[in-house]
């Protein structure tokens, strides 16, 4: 795990460097627009993560603002580049997405009026207790680089691809609203998937409280509907989201690679190895997780996974 992770931080400088090369050069504008106004504006998100979470002892403060800056950088790139048509139907299908996502993550009670409590990821609490990361000095420095830098990084070069029509003026054709119907379909696919593991989980741990049998649910885990075609169906959306999002900068520039395309390379990355922790976990918790894994493949549907 620590290996996967220091992975991770290192693609989070290499990756963007590099492709930062890719494709037609960044304008004045662009340049201004990055590195003068939003380089900072990430940078109090990612100071505001960690020093909250060191003082609340919560590490899930960029989980509850994974689904809103997003919001906020393509908003404010489109404001800044004077409400390009596109941008502002790139902004909407962000807008969208930024929606549903903190609608799930608020029933989840990840909200409350103390905004540095509410829930925490489970995982967290899982890996303290892991040697390498039990010792306070150590959590603090993967925090800082991980918890509150990498995350945060990675959720703003998601956007970027906003970026590459700032000063293309060019009218809207097929391409674009051919990818925004499937931004539109995959974040309903997305919360059917996330609908199907709460009412799961949810009718479970009544059961459970009551002492109900479980039926159905002694399992523990959910392999019907979504789930039953894949295992991450909502991981799964998320990264076709992000990769579509990405094309609108393909459908402006031309370039099939160009240099906003760090941000989607590496959430497939983090989400393959987000996935693997999680499935380590389910599998150590459930008898029948491994079962679930030799039948239905991980995110892409109707492939048969040989291992895992």
């Amino acid at each position: 795990m620590l290996g996967t992770i220091l992975l991770l931080i290192f693609t989070i400088i290499v990756v963007p460097i590099c492709t930062f090369y890719f494709g037609t050069p960044l304008s004045e504008l662009q340049n201004i627009i990055l590195f003068d106004h939003l380089t900072w504006l990430v940078g109090g998100v990612i100071a505001y993560c960690f020093i909250v979470g060191e003082i609340s002892k919560n590490n899930s403060q960029v989980d509850k603002l994974w689904s809103i800056v997003p919001a906020v950088y393509v908003w404010d790139m489109t404001y800044l580049a004077d409400w390009n048509a596109r941008m502002v139907l790139m902004s909407v299908l962000v807008s969208i997405w930024a929606l549903r996502l903190t609608y799930n993550f608020a029933r989840r009670g990840a909200y409350t009026w103390k905004f540095w409590a509410g829930e925490e990821d489970y995982r967290w609490e899982i890996l303290r207790k892991r040697p390498g990361f039990n010792k306070p000095f150590i959590w603090l420095l993967f925090n800082l680089f991980f918890i509150s830098g990498y995350q945060n990084i990675l959720i703003f070069l998601i956007t970027l691809p906003i970026l590459t029509a700032v000063g293309i003026n060019t009218e809207l054709n097929w391409i674009d609203y051919l990818l925004s119907f499937l931004i539109v379909v995959f974040v309903l696919l997305e919360y059917i998937a996330d609908n199907q593991q709460y009412v799961f989980q949810t009718e479970k741990h009544r059961r459970i409280l009551a002492g109900e049998p479980l039926g159905d649910y002694e399992k523990g885990f959910i392999d019907s509907g979504l789930w039953g075609i894949v295992r991450h169906p909502n991981y799964a959306m998320e990264q076709a989201i992000w990769l579509v999002f990405y094309l609108f900068s393909v459908n402006v520039t031309g370039d099939w690679i160009n240099w906003s395309v760090a941000g989607c390379a590496l959430l497939i990355i983090l989400f393959k190895g987000s996935s693997d922790f999680s499935e380590e976990i389910s599998g150590n918790k459930y008898q029948g997780y491994a079962a679930y894994q030799k039948n239905v493949p991980r995110f892409i549907p109707f492939t048969k996974m040989k291992k895992n």
